[in-house]
């Protein structure tokens, strides 16, 4: 596995990471989905010029980012602070992922080539171990160690792919992050992710698009259920 000032150039496009700005970006947009910063928080910006060690100029356009990003929201006379974790929010973006990722699934069916879909075993083995090894803790990646990721990309259509991993990929990933401590999900993620594969390893698009919306609908409920309840124990 990589490290994580690796893992940090290999999100971000190689042109980006050319500028100060983009690497601001993706060191801020780290921070924020793995929770150095709380939900809620507001971003200092002499703190973080300091921390990050930028000028202001490079700090400001890395936030306007993370706004487009929706990691980071503008409040009224309080300024630029990270987005809070609420239900309802997390609720509605696990109904578009299973609308949209069961489609592309679906299209991954078709479209995998055998190489791709023998990465995505060999990458399901990864997390298996991870998980062996961790106590349960599923593992938390992006880009190419990112079992959905690799599905979407898979799908061959482009407005999917743009939709889910660029427009709402980070937001998604820091809900996932953020919950990932729900282990009783992780065992059972790892066999719908196996169930998955012999989907499209079968060619199957109905089977693959009916899997992935089930195995989203399930983690949505485990999230609400948990959510819930922590908020009744509060």
């Amino acid at each position: 596995m990589k490290d994580s000032s690796e893992q940090i150039v290999d999100i971000v496009s190689s042109d980006d990471t050319k500028t100060l700005s983009g690497q601001t970006t993706a060191a801020l947009r780290e921070a924020i989905i793995k929770g150095d910063f709380a939900p809620g928080e507001k971003l200092n910006e002499p703190k973080l010029a300091e921390q990050f060690q930028v000028s202001r100029g490079p700090l400001r356009e890395a936030i306007r980012r993370l706004v487009a990003m929706r990691l980071v929201r503008h409040v009224p006379h309080v300024g630029a602070t990270v987005v809070t974790l609420e239900l309802d929010s997390i609720l509605e973006l696990y109904d578009v992922r299973e609308a949209l990722e069961g489609k592309a699934a679906a299209l991954a069916a078709e479209n995998m080539s055998e190489q791709d879909i023998a990465k995505l075993r060999s990458l399901l083995e990864l997390h298996r171990k991870h998980t062996q090894d961790n106590k349960g803790q599923y593992m938390q990646t992006e880009g190419d160690f990112d079992f959905h990721y690799q599905i979407i990309k898979g799908s061959g259509n482009q407005l999917l792919t743009d939709q889910l991993c660029d427009e709402l990929y980070h937001l998604i990933r820091m809900f996932r992050f953020q919950t990932s401590r729900f282990k009783s999900r992780s065992n059972r993620a790892l066999i719908e992710h196996e169930q998955l594969i012999y989907a499209i390893e079968q060619r199957d698009p109905e089977m693959a698009e009916m899997l992935m919306r089930k195995h989203i609908s399930r983690a949505k409920k485990s999230i609400k259920e948990a959510l819930t309840n922590k908020s009744l124990s509060d």
